[in-house]
């Protein structure tokens, strides 16, 4: 495929989740043909000296990896706070994604995992949330795609698409298993929508209906361990509030897997029609 001149931002703090965090945006990279951009957040009003001393270190790292693995990749220090300046910026430079690496839910860390969600909700631009290093530098070959019966589930399509044409992926649709008849026919429009432009766009699926009923979250993170997926798309909630932070929304579990498999988030409304697939 063509160089579509986009950019994949990945947060940078000096960290071992960032290291896995680049690691993963070497990869994606290389898939997609992007650059590759590495984002150091810093408080309002640093020393001039010691941001300065930041930048070198940035830059270190950058010529290091653009030596290594012959990718173009630069670095930035932006003054602000992590939970408004990353989405302002990947949505200023039109990112294609933001990377972000996470502890996930461990003991004392537990608010890592609302942490990474109050930085993704209201991006426009996707996120990718990973917690381990890749396993391999191989294309994601098994997406897995949760759909209920929300109408928000419509804008998940664009990114599986695309994702599928780099990955040469196989998306895996999931059904949440309701009885409710009016609940089943939402599911079942959205099901129809996305079969519908994954046929036109060549994109191999397959669906499947999970078993039990009751916490469609912890069913989808059993069915991507079990068919040893690649990556979990999934939509934030919509209007998400500090109740869902504190008591933990259904993404916050899936960010935090166990199995530590990379989670695309999409926000609803997000500017997904900028690959040129669909016009949700």
């Amino acid at each position: 495929m063509e160089k579509d001149n986009k950019l994949i931002i990945i947060l940078w703090d000096f960290s071992k989740v960032a290291e896995n965090a680049l690691l993963h945006g070497i990869k994606i990279a290389k898939m997609v043909h992007n650059d590759l951009r590495l984002l150091h957040i810093v408080n309002k009003g640093i020393n001039q000296t010691e941001k300065d001393k930041i930048k070198q270190k940035l830059d270190k790292v950058s010529k290091q990896i653009q030596s290594k693995h012959s990718i173009n990749i630069s670095s930035v220090i932006l003054e602000g706070t992590i939970f408004s300046t990353i989405s302002k910026y990947a949505t200023d430079e039109d990112a294609n994604m933001v990377i972000l690496g996470t502890h996930g839910l461990k003991g004392m860390q537990k608010f890592t995992g609302s942490w990474a969600l109050k930085v993704i909700v209201g991006s426009e631009v996707p996120f990718i949330v990973v917690r381990d290093k890749p396993h391999d530098q191989k294309k994601f070959r098994n997406i897995i795609f949760p759909i209920d019966f929300r109408s928000e589930n419509k804008e998940k399509v664009s990114m599986a698409i695309y994702m599928g044409k780099y990955f040469d992926s196989k998306v895996h649709i999931l059904k949440d298993p309701v009885t409710d008849k009016a609940l089943a026919r939402k599911i079942n429009t959205n099901l129809n929508f996305a079969i519908k432009y994954l046929i036109q766009n060549n994109i191999e699926y397959d669906i499947h209906t999970l078993e039990k009923k009751g916490n469609f979250a912890k069913e989808t993170l059993k069915f991507a361990e079990q068919n040893n997926a690649d990556l979990i798309l999934i939509m934030t909630t919509k209007n998400i509030n500090i109740g869902d932070y504190m008591l933990g929304a259904s993404e916050q579990y899936i960010i935090a897997n166990s199995s530590k498999i990379p989670v695309m988030c999409l926000n609803p409304r997000s500017h997904l029609t900028q690959h040129g697939f669909i016009g949700v």
